[in-house]
């Protein structure tokens, strides 16, 4: 009896695989790089499971060239690359790769946080150019952290672990979202406010929302006018939340005085005049880089895809309502 086939679009920790071989024939992109979107339509053929990422778009073209996939799993959290209702409408489960990610994704947003405000990359260039004076009581001074106000657009998963890591810096909390946080509520004194009080009062933003029609192009210059001049914008969501062209023109302006990217509206090309700028950190989506994060995404997605071919029930199923086991 042959085994069940594997296709794995890119080369990820070694745990997922391992867990995957006694079991399936696993096949992996052998090139670190995302697949063009012919190779990845000719790859998954003939597959009974995919383990994708971020980069690839999993929609009906796919399902009709690839109709033996009886699962996709995502080496992911968000999952806006994949278009669900269409896979549910098909019977095909999918599913994303939560909680592992959560704690590096919130450490990361302090990190880019604390290098925006005390222009760490930019003190950084300097040290190391050979150009550097001496110390000078003007030199780089940067934002104050303790005691400012944090603004958490989304209280999700991620964006509560970044609040509650606020604790030592006795930080006031603000956060919008659809839903209330009771336990940031009960734990900080955070309040839950509408977006425009939220623009105005904080000190920090850190973007936590999932891409969503309704939070694409959340932020450009008309909200970027209601912020503070001295307030920073962190970002570790969706790229597309964010309008990199207005946020260029907002930080060139002194709309505000500095930001912390991680994600863009077309990785990986980012916006030029982002580029150019001393007053923005930015970092090529590393958010979950962490040696637990990334080898538990791959261990969730392989259990996922092992499930899915298995005929059980997925532990991190994003549409349940296929499933008839």
């Amino acid at each position: 009896m042959r085994k069940k086939s594997v296709y794995v679009t890119r080369q990820i920790p070694r745990e997922g695989i391992d867990f995957l071989t006694p079991e399936f024939d696993v096949e992996v992109n052998p090139e670190d790089r995302a697949l063009t979107r012919e190779e990845f339509l000719t790859s998954i053929r003939g597959k009974d499971g995919v383990i994708c990422l971020v980069t690839e778009t999993i929609d009906a073209e796919v399902f009709e060239a690839a109709p033996e996939v009886k699962g996709f799993a995502n080496f992911a959290v968000g999952y806006n690359n994949l278009d669900v209702q269409e896979a549910t409408r098909r019977g095909i489960p999918v599913s994303n790769t939560p909680d592992v990610l959560t704690k590096a994704t919130a450490e990361m947003a302090w990190a880019l946080l604390f290098a925006a405000a005390r222009r760490v990359v930019e003190s950084d260039a300097v040290a190391r150019s050979g150009r550097w004076p001496g110390w000078g009581p003007l030199q780089f001074i940067g934002g104050d952290v303790s005691g400012r106000t944090l603004g958490i657009v989304g209280a999700g998963r991620i964006g509560a672990a970044m609040a509650l890591m606020s604790r030592g810096f006795d930080m006031p909390v603000l956060y919008w979202d659809t839903r209330k946080n009771t336990a940031l509520e009960e734990t900080l004194g955070a309040r839950k406010v509408s977006f425009e009080e939220l623009l105005a009062g904080s000190d920090f933003i850190s973007i936590h929302v999932p891409l969503l029609p309704e939070t694409t192009g959340l932020f450009g210059l008309e909200e970027f006018g209601k912020m503070k001049r001295t307030a920073y914008l962190i970002n570790t969501s969706r790229g597309p939340v964010v309008k990199e062209k207005e946020l260029a023109e907002a930080l060139k302006k002194g709309l505000i005085a500095g930001a912390g990217i991680d994600v863009y509206e077309r990785e990986p090309d980012i916006e030029p005049d982002l580029r150019g700028l001393t007053n923005v950190v930015l970092t090529p989506h590393t958010a979950s880089a962490t040696g637990s994060a990334r080898k538990g995404m791959a261990l969730k997605a392989a259990e996922n895809i092992r499930a899915m071919l298995r005929g059980e029930r997925p532990p991190d199923c994003l549409n349940p309502e296929v499933l008839k086991y």
